[in-house]
């Protein structure tokens, strides 16, 4: 992460309900996917739409947030923006409509009309990537399609420069990591999700990266050669899985490391964000397992405003927060689960 110092299509319609989940209405124009009882959905839509809540009071009139430098970057803008979107509510005429579109309009003003490379880090152009793609085709922008093109051409541009075929901090880098690469590959399956053409070519690639970097343990390291951790382990199960390869020895392997490993404390919400997500594609029983404590633990440490409190500043952590718990709604095309539920 030392990297974003420096410097995840449309929503689809609710999913089917299935033999493991069912609905429930919860009066907010979205449903909520029920794992254990009423009265966790009830919990997890509480804590979420507080947690929204903060980021529309605390939004500035420009779309960003001024809470540390961080506020102010693409890539936190633009989870911010996916956090928003994966509730459900209509992005155009909805409650978080206005608060959408500014932090957009950010994203869009932030994006090199030439290159369409959005910010100064490829951290902040992976994440703000994201947004655009699951913004695309739900929220009423024409400005979106050729935007996410010129982003998503940007990523593939650097991947082809990188003796690595994979990426680091800037498009020019010839080195690359697999936390900033984890950015461009989820940013490439949600562009894919959204229509946009992404050569099988491109993913191949940037899966062989990350092979490189797994340890003998199983776990994924920052670079070849270095040591394994969960987040970086949660980067590598969830790119394994959104590619299809879950049925792959090196996915089994590291998320056997990830389980065994426990949480990561130094960068934790970070690392909520992507162990939700691995979870998730692992297995229904693994992520309901890790989604009770996953919510347990942010109920209690929530905010009474709805943030949560972490290194990156207010804005980065509540959306990560918020994003690790929006599997329990299932709303945006990269939350899908790849083999069914």
């Amino acid at each position: 992460m030392k990297g974003w110092i420096i410097a995840g299509g449309s929503a689809k319609a609710l999913l089917a309900a299935t033999s493991i989940c069912a609905f429930t209405s919860l009066g907010l124009g979205q449903q909520l996917y029920i794992q254990e009882s009423d009265a966790v959905a009830q919990q997890v839509d509480e804590i979420y739409v507080a947690g929204l809540r903060y980021l529309a009071n605390t939004q500035q009139s420009n779309g960003t947030w001024d809470d540390t430098r961080y506020g102010g970057l693409p890539g936190v803008v633009g989870l911010a923006v996916v956090s928003m979107l994966a509730h459900g509510e209509d992005p155009n005429y909805g409650p978080y409509s206005q608060e959408i579109h500014r932090s957009l309009d950010f994203i869009l003003g932030s994006q090199n009309e030439k290159t369409g490379y959005i910010g100064n880090s490829m951290y902040n152009h992976g994440f703000a990537t994201l947004a655009l793609a699951e913004a695309y085709g739900a929220v009423d922008d024409p400005r979106l399609g050729p935007a996410l093109k010129k982003a998503v051409r940007l990523i593939l541009n650097a991947q082809d420069r990188n003796p690595l075929n994979a990426w680091r901090y800037s498009p020019e880098s010839t080195d690359a990591d697999t936390t900033v690469s984890g950015a461009q590959m989820v940013a490439l399956f949600a562009a894919r999700n959204a229509g946009v053409p992404v050569p099988q070519d491109a993913i191949d690639k940037g899966i062989q990266f990350f092979l490189k970097c797994q340890t003998a343990e199983g776990g994924f390291c920052y670079t070849p050669g270095s040591s394994a951790n969960p987040a970086r382990t949660s980067i590598g199960c969830l790119s394994l899985a959104l590619a299809n390869r879950k049925d792959s020895d090196a996915f089994k392997e590291a998320f056997q490391y990830l389980k065994q490993a426990g949480e990561q404390s130094s960068y934790h919400y970070y690392y909520l964000y992507y162990a939700s997500q691995a979870y998730f594609h692992a297995s229904p029983e693994a992520w309901k397992a890790w989604n009770r404590k996953n919510i347990k633990a942010l109920a209690a440490d929530q905010n009474e405003d709805g943030s949560w409190e972490g290194r990156y500043g207010t804005t980065f952590t509540t959306s990560a927060a918020l994003l690790s718990l929006a599997l329990n709604y299932r709303l945006l095309p990269i939350y899908e689960r790849k083999g069914g539920d």
